[in-house]
C-alpha cells in the first residue's frame, strides 16, 4: 500500500512538472530544425489562457469623434436617450417620432473610428413594430449626422 501511494505521489509530481514551459536559461540549440526557432516551445509573445487575467492593459478604450458623437446626439434629439457609452461610442434610443413623421423609430448608433469619416459610423434603425428600417433611411440618417458633424467641425474653427 505504501509503495502504490509513492508511487501515486511520483507520477502527480511528474504530472505538473511537465505542465510548465517556461524555463529560466536561454533555449537549447537543436541542429535538427533547420530554418526557424530551435525552441518553438518557448514563445515569449504567444498568449495563453492566462492572458485574460493580466491586468496591466486592462485601462484600453476606443478613441471616438467628438464631432460625430455631438451630432449623432443633435440629429436624434427627438428619440429618449436610454443609454450612451462615450468610450465605446454607442448610443442606444429609445422609440419616438420624429418631427413631421407618423411612425415612431429608434436608433443605435456606434462610432467605432475617430476619423471623421463615413466608416466611423454605423446606425442600426428599428420600427415600432420591430422591423428592420429601410436602408434608404437609414442611409438619409447616416447621412444627416455627418453633414452635422462637418458643420459642427468647421463652426469649432480648427482646420
Amino acid at each position: 500500500m505504501r509503495r502504490l501511494t509513492i508511487l501515486g505521489f511520483i507520477v502527480l509530481i511528474t504530472a505538473v512538472a511537465a505542465c510548465g514551459n517556461r524555463r529560466s536559461g536561454p533555449p537549447a540549440f537543436n541542429e535538427n530544425v533547420i530554418g526557424g526557432n530551435p525552441d518553438d516551445t518557448f514563445d515569449e509573445d504567444r498568449s495563453t489562457i492566462w492572458d485574460i487575467f493580466d491586468r496591466s492593459n486592462a485601462e484600453q478604450t476606443t478613441q471616438v469623434n467628438r464631432y460625430l458623437w455631438a451630432a449623432a446626439l443633435d440629429v436624434l434629439s427627438f428619440l429618449p436617450v436610454q443609454s450612451v457609452d462615450p468610450f465605446t461610442g454607442v448610443i442606444v434610443t429609445g422609440y419616438g417620432t420624429p418631427p413631421g413623421g407618423g411612425r415612431s423609430y429608434r436608433a443605435t448608433v456606434h462610432i467605432k473610428d475617430p476619423a471623421l469619416e463615413a466608416r466611423a459610423l454605423n446606425v442600426a434603425l428599428q420600427s415600432s413594430g420591430g422591423r428592420a428600417v429601410s436602408p434608404a433611411t437609414t442611409r438619409a440618417v447616416e447621412d444627416a449626422i455627418l453633414s452635422r458633424a462637418r458643420q459642427l467641425r468647421i463652426a469649432d474653427g480648427r482646420l
